[in-house]
């Protein structure tokens, strides 16, 4: 069996940066599932992991237009300390929820300063490029319900985000 579309890709990964830090591991955690082919992960990951068999290692290394996008500076915004509840921690590098016309909107915290705070709507990998160190554990065939929902469903966890 090969990764491809319609397969649940169970992987272990480690995500570094340019300067090799580590910015995400299931190291110590468990394995990854993921459906191949739905867009359940970036592109250039998607991509990369295609065709590959159970125990291959992989090294993907991913440019910021085939994952998380460019940086945006219009998504850069500063907002009054004061608009902020005052039981809020602030801290910069910290995340805040912000109800946006989509929905719940992720905004890192850039900059806190003079009674201002400076908001960044970027995802955090925005604009980076990303190296994934990936062992593929497990592959099966999807279920046709996982088929029709476009993600993995793990037994007794029915996680619905619609």
């Amino acid at each position: 069996m090969k990764v491809a579309n319609g397969m649940v890709v169970s992987m272990y990964y480690l995500l570094t940066d340019e300067n090799n830090d580590t910015l995400d591991t299931t190291e110590g955690g468990d394995a990854f599932d993921y459906l191949h082919g739905y867009g359940n992960i970036i592109p250039g990951l998607e991509q990369g992991l295609e065709g590959l068999e159970v125990g291959n290692k992989a090294h993907v290394v991913v440019l910021p237009a085939q994952g998380y996008g460019p940086r945006n500076p219009e998504a850069i915004i500063q907002v009054p300390l004061s608009e902020f509840p005052e039981d809020m921690e602030l801290t910069p590098g910290g995340r805040v929820m912000m109800e946006g016309p989509e929905g719940d909107v992720v905004l890192t915290i850039a900059a806190i300063d003079d009674g201002m705070v400076t908001l960044d709507a970027n995802h955090p990998l925005a604009g980076m490029i990303l190296h994934f160190d990936i062992q593929i554990v497990g592959l099966r065939p999807a279920t046709e319900e996982e088929i029709e929902h476009g993600h993995v469903h793990v037994e007794g966890h029915h996680h619905h985000h619609h």
